[in-house]
């Protein structure tokens, strides 16, 4: 199974131009984040966890030329916004593209992406088939997949868990039994906003100790912000086993 990361940023934070770190002007291409996503693949099997605005830009960046399902976590705008353009794999694959959302995250879909749900749709629309996303565990051609259901602030979003691979973002609270469902897990990409307390996203304080009650193998930690730091400064800081993730960042397990 390979994992890819597509983006490991998020837009929250003070504007470019007012940043006070120049983060975003770094000439450190791990600095260089987009908006937090992942591709997983296996076989002849391949899913993305989340289409942000920069999905587009991503599956060009990595020719992704096959895709067969889209996994979202929640319907923040971040998370989302790149629906649009799967309008490209319905060509290549003449068929829609299947997304797995909860029945609450599929309505939310349809409301902004109306124009692909109507009774008639402008030919050429992005053609979407949703799947229901619940907290059992489901099967995309050879990968098995556990939905890990965890609170962003006061909404309820989702991690997912591929063999010891876990991947959660947006997170500020992981519940009991979420915990239990991640025993075992050896690699882990888990949110990690900035260093600064944040209502609805783990600290990198946080994130650490996440990754340390789990014993984990390693830890990658996504969705930040450039109110973090510069990538090469952070990663000083870090346990062995610990990361910053990277646009670009390819795990093999």
């Amino acid at each position: 199974m390979r994992i890819t990361v597509l983006g490991s940023g998020t837009s929250q934070g003070v504007p470019v131009v007012a940043c006070p770190c120049a983060v975003c002007h770094s000439t450190d291409e791990k600095d260089k984040r987009l908006r937090s996503s992942i591709m997983i693949e296996e076989n002849d099997t391949a899913v993305v966890i989340d289409a942000g605005p920069d999905f587009r830009q991503q599956m060009l960046r990595q020719q992704v030329k096959q895709l067969d399902a889209i996994l979202i976590t929640h319907t923040h705008k971040d998370h989302i916004a790149g629906l649009d353009d799967v309008r490209s794999f319905n060509y290549l694959s003449q068929k829609p593209m299947t997304v797995y959302a909860t029945k609450k995250d599929q309505q939310a879909i349809m409301r902004e992406f109306f124009y692909a749900f109507t009774e008639q749709p402008y030919p050429g629309v992005p053609r979407i088939q949703f799947q229901d996303l619940t907290e059992t565990p489901f099967k995309i051609g050879s990968l098995e997949i556990i939905p890990l259901k965890v609170m962003h602030m006061r909404l309820e979003v989702f991690g997912f868990r591929l063999k010891d691979f876990a991947y959660i973002t947006d997170v500020n609270h992981i519940p009991d039994k979420t915990m239990k469902l991640l025993e075992g897990v050896k690699v882990i990409i888990l949110d990690a906003l900035r260093k600064e307390k944040h209502l609805s996203h783990f600290t990198l304080d946080e994130a650490i100790e996440v990754a340390r009650q789990l014993k984990v193998e390693q830890a990658y930690f996504t969705h930040i912000s450039h109110l973090m730091g510069f990538h090469q400064q952070v990663q000083n800081e870090l346990p062995d086993n610990m990361s910053l993730a990277w646009d670009g960042l390819i795990i093999d397990l």
